[in-house]
């Protein structure tokens, strides 16, 4: 890492964490239910969402009943998407007249963004019509992303409680998190990107004419579209010239905001936050990687607030902050060193392929971090072009669970399993109980710990073996040997770990990998968040113990030390061996 490096990364960090604090003064305020006894119209949205769900906005739910209601939510808006995309072709606000999207598409992408993944298998300016970007994909980044939110919130008042039955009102906490919370702060920063040049409109399409002609070379095929070859016996090609461009238009800014803020990733282009229409300046670059973990750290230190102890929420925002340096320091090194293969470039700029020279290195390699230690997805770049180390670390940080910062909610609760291990190992090592700010850890918990950490990593293996295996799957491969097998790879650690993000060069909008990662998303996303609620619901009900000179201190360096090191050790013995095959041998193919 060079000096400019080092300098933006702690700028980066020292914005997101002063802007994080008095958000978790808001987000304490806003869960507890101090501002719903404060702000009139609040408690009574709140209790309007409960009368149309027909309940009651006093009842406590049990974790058991929190689940399910969660999931039949959930599944509601699943079905709502998918029928959207299915119908689009009949509907307003299509000025393009798109036609309805495949079921097999239609049916990834419904399950994309219910679960906060927003893997993309399509492009948005050339398939998705107003109405289905506004109605289906931007409602959804708010409510996949209140999900998670509530969640984490559950997994708080768990450890708050003394001997408790219930976990909150799924529907009260819901109104908080999407009312509340997330759109005041997206409308706010939907008006700042469309101050720095974000679009915002429903218009059609516009013909704009080039400043100079552009030729391009053209296939050449028959009657029939099959391409002919030369004499040589290579495909046959013709220059075309092009005076014109079609500019895509619409409501692009309101969905960004919520793509950044929500943790969702999936932008309105193909090119995503690329796309200067999504991405226009070098501040809103900055500012969109602030908004991406500005609530994951924000969660952290509510945490603290709610058990009364903010100790340890910055104990765990300090781990997550740790893991971040790490990352952003291998993907600098990564990233600054030239690739053999392009020979007569100057040195000093790094790996520029598939980056954006308003950005430069430095920039499209700390979103890409960033955008990876968050479940977020969103690229300003293509990270098929990355060196394959620089691949490797967005790869790896996705492996360990989404718990750098993580998405929103889903970043908190994924940290809080790991803090539950390492509490546990450390009582066996000592030979006491295990115990976290005063709840016992026993066998139930550490059942359901284990299904939280080992279904994600299931998915991704046990998807890219067959994947790699199957014709179906090897057909979409652009590449072939480690390089391809790290397209595969990637692919499944995005979805299994509802990250969203993907190696460029995977043509994924087949039947095949749209129903594998599908399932692999859905069961990745509700496969964890299952097991947090019933750990949360028994941790509830147990009584709080005292804190005694055999226990182990939660707050202090030791603790992060060994919070990170159970974070490493884990996905280090998970998927090093899947590394090895993939982004590790192609680095050492690429320099032998």
């Amino acid at each position: 890492m060079n000096h400019a490096a080092i300098l933006q990364v702690g700028l980066f960090l020292a914005v997101l964490l002063v802007l994080a604090w008095p958000l978790s003064n808001y987000c304490a305020a806003l869960f507890d239910g101090r501002l719903a006894a404060r702000w009139r119209w609040l408690d009574a949205v709140e209790r309007g969402v409960c009368r149309l769900a027909g309940a009651d906005a006093d009842q406590d739910m049990h974790w058991s009943r929190y689940a399910s209601a969660l999931l039949v939510f959930n599944v509601i808006g699943l079905v709502a998407v998918y029928l959207l995309q299915r119908v689009q072709g009949g509907l307003p606000f299509n000025p393009q007249d798109f036609a309805a999207v495949t079921p097999d598409s239609a049916f990834n992408t419904a399950i994309s963004f219910v679960t906060n993944t927003n893997w993309q298998g399509y492009g948005g300016e050339s398939t998705m019509s107003y109405l289905t970007q506004m109605l289906a994909l931007a409602v959804q980044n708010f409510l996949s992303a209140a999900t998670g939110i509530v969640v984490a919130v559950v997994l708080m008042r768990a450890f708050a409680r003394r001997s408790a039955s219930g976990l909150g009102n799924i529907w009260v906490d819901l109104s908080r998190a999407t009312l509340g919370l997330l759109l005041p702060l997206s409308f706010l920063y939907a008006l700042f990107l469309v101050g720095q040049g974000v679009i915002q409109n429903v218009d059609s399409y516009r013909l704009a004419q080039l400043t100079e002609t552009v030729s391009y070379s053209v296939p050449v095929v028959d009657a029939d579209g099959k391409p002919q070859t030369d004499a040589a016996g290579l495909p046959a090609m013709k220059t075309e010239q092009a005076t014109t461009q079609l500019l895509a238009m619409g409501p692009v800014a309101s969905q960004e905001a919520i793509k950044l803020l929500g943790t969702n990733g999936g932008g309105f282009f193909n090119a995503n936050s690329a796309h200067p229409y999504e991405n226009p300046t070098p501040l809103s670059n900055f500012s969109q990687m602030l908004a991406i973990l500005l609530i994951p750290a924000a969660l952290c230190l509510v945490f603290g607030r709610m058990i009364g102890d903010r100790r340890q929420g910055v104990a765990i925002l300090a781990a997550m902050t740790v893991l971040f340096v790490l990352m952003a320091a291998a993907a600098f090194m990564a990233e600054g060193q030239l690739n053999p293969q392009l020979a007569g470039l100057d040195p000093g700029l790094g790996n520029m392929e598939g980056k954006e020279m308003r950005f430069g290195v430095i920039g499209t390699m700390l979103f890409a971090v960033v955008t990876t230690a968050a479940s977020c997805g969103a690229v300003n770049a293509m990270h098929d072009a990355l060196m394959p180390l620089g691949g490797l670390v967005p790869m790896l940080e996705m492996q360990l669970g989404e718990v750098i910062y993580g998405g929103v909610g889903s970043g908190f609760y994924g940290m809080l399993v790991f803090a539950l291990v390492a509490v546990f190992v450390s009582g066996l090592m000592i030979g006491r109980t295990p115990e976290y700010l005063g709840k016992k850890i026993e066998a139930f918990e550490m059942k359901m710990l284990a299904l939280a950490i080992l279904i994600p990593p299931t998915l991704v293996l046990g998807g890219s073996a067959i994947a790699v295996v199957v014709e179906a799957g090897r057909a979409g491969m652009l590449n072939t040997g480690a390089h391809g097998f790290s397209e595969v790879l990637y692919a499944f650690t995005s979805a299994a770990n509802n990250n969203g993000s993907a190696f460029a060069g995977l043509s994924a909008n087949t039947p095949f990998y749209n129903v594998m990662l599908g399932m692999a998303m859905w069961f990745g996303r509700f496969g964890v968040i299952i097991p947090v609620l019933a750990i949360a619901g028994h941790l509830a009900a147990k009584p709080k113990l005292a804190t005694t000179a055999g226990s182990l201190p939660t707050h202090g360096p030791l603790f992060v030390t060994l919070l990170v090191g159970t974070v490493l050790l884990v996905g280090a013995l998970t998927f090093i061996p899947s590394l090895a095959l993939g982004p590790i041998v192609d680095h050492l193919q690429l320099f032998r």
